[in-house]
């Protein structure tokens, strides 16, 4: 009998989505299918792979208000944002991986020498396997899909099944752009089937989203074979407020770093290092702005916090905030002013906590969940010292008006990336990246196509 996905929504505990994962004979034959199409698309002009990429794109966002109520449904993001994924961050991603296609993807030209022409070519690796994850299915897919196709390789992707229909509204866009069938492929897999695709000989490289624990099943699947990873996991992503800090624009972007998506973001702010001479009124304007919030049913217009993706998650977070407390830390918001907070559920208000320190779970262990603790600091040194205490290094954030400072101490935080009066955000020029157990590996920026490809140098005497 045939195994089944079924999608439970956060919003009612209701399933929403059922769907058979494929059979042995289902993944061979897309996996055959799919090589055999890469080795046309190769053939393609890069002109006509941007095209139909555009004409894909545009077919997306001319959906984006039906597509962002559907994910709401799926993950629980409240309706008010979820259309922006597709419209917004996903188109941008993708309009500026086609734009920069041809110059990431020219030979590489080398030094004349007579008697010869030498260059190297940037070839397709074959087939790209995406796995997925439900927190931002869109953009997360988008990074590694898009590059991907330009660079003449096919695609297969794996969605969560929190998001599965995410996935098939992929395939349906790159069908209505008139993509060459096989080139992109859905496949609802289980854990053991997903392993034994990385092990198929079909499969050239994995772009992987997800947790370490994920990462790390992906690596050993394919540790028997040559192939490249790309590996984005998990994040405790640190900000830092100076005493020079604008501290209502760091107050406002802070509040929407650490709880936008409820709080379910990979590079959200988890843990804020804050200067002794700005702090009180830091915390101050901090709490007040997120006692604004309003939690309830993400498909109301006015709601702007949603449930987290499960009830398991979140009494996860409410451990942690009940292990600070008892450890001595303050929590500064009463859940009981949010009336749809209750244990048990996906339902968690929004929690700041003051007091903290690293021998709480809260401070050093992935939240991804609406909790921040804020802690004071005395020195630039101090927060250094604070921020690279952590075994993830996916982004971190500093408020200043004194850019040479961020650059000084941007140099000694260990990251990925670093942003300035900034955070939550891939710019899709910059090379999106982590270090430490946040993964390996590049996507977007003009960087992103070399992991999607091989060099192949041609050496050609000409004289003779």
């Amino acid at each position: 009998m045939a195994q089944t996905l079924k999608t439970i929504s956060p919003i009612d505990n209701t399933i929403i989505v059922e769907r058979p994962l494929a059979t042995a004979k289902e993944i061979a034959a897309a996996l055959s299918t799919a090589k055999a199409a890469q080795r046309l698309w190769h053939r393609a002009p890069l002109a006509e792979r941007c095209r139909l990429v555009t004409r894909f794109v545009e077919a997306m966002e001319a959906k984006k208000a039906e597509l962002g109520a559907e994910l709401t449904r799926q993950m629980g993001r409240p309706l008010r944002y979820t259309p922006n994924e597709i419209g917004g961050g996903m188109a941008e991603r993708a309009r500026y991986m086609i734009a920069v296609a041809a110059v990431a993807l020219a030979d590489t030209k080398v030094e004349p020498k007579s008697g010869f022409t030498r260059f190297i070519r940037h070839e397709p690796l074959g087939v790209v396997l995406v796995v997925a994850p439900w927190n931002y299915p869109y953009l997360t897919a988008i990074n590694a899909i898009v590059p991907a196709l330009l660079a003449g390789n096919a695609v297969l992707l794996k969605h969560s099944h929190q998001t599965p229909l995410v996935a098939e509204r992929f395939a349906e866009g790159f069908a209505a752009a008139g993509l060459p069938k096989g080139l992109f492929q859905v496949l609802h897999l289980s854990h053991a089937d997903t392993e034994t695709a990385i092990k198929s000989p079909e499969i050239d490289f994995v772009a992987f989203t997800g947790s370490v624990e994920g990462g790390r099943a992906v690596q050993q699947a394919a540790a028997k074979r040559f192939i490249g990873l790309g590996l984005e996991l998990g994040g405790k992503d640190p900000a830092y407020v100076r005493a020079d800090a604008n501290l209502g624009h760091a107050v406002e972007n802070l509040v929407d770093g650490s709880f936008f998506n409820s709080g379910q973001s990979c590079c959200g702010i988890e843990r804020i290092y804050v200067h002794r001479d700005v702090y009180d009124k830091f915390v101050d304007g901090f709490v007040a702005l997120t006692k604004q919030y309003k939690l309830g049913n993400p498909l109301e217009p006015d709601v702007t916090l949603g449930p987290m993706v499960r009830a398991g998650a979140a009494e996860f977070v409410r451990g942690q905030i009940a292990d600070a407390v008892k450890a001595g830390a303050r929590s500064l918001v009463d859940p009981k002013s949010f009336a749809a907070d209750k244990p048990g559920t996906p339902y968690l208000a929004p929690h700041v906590l003051v007091d903290v320190d690293h021998s709480m779970r809260v401070m050093t262990e992935e939240s991804f969940g609406p909790v921040i603790g804020i802690m004071k600091v005395a020195s630039d040194d101090a927060a250094v010292r604070l921020m690279n205490d952590s075994r993830y290094g996916l982004t971190a954030a500093i408020w200043t008006s004194d850019e040479a400072a961020a650059l000084r101490i941007g140099d000694q935080v260990e990251t990925g990336t670093w942003f300035m009066n900034r955070c939550d955000y891939l710019d899709p020029a910059l090379a999106w990246t982590g270090v430490k157990d946040s993964g390996r590996g590049c996507t977007l920026s003009r960087l992103g196509y070399e992991y999607l490809t091989r060099p192949k140098s041609f050496h050609l005497r000409t004289a003779v």
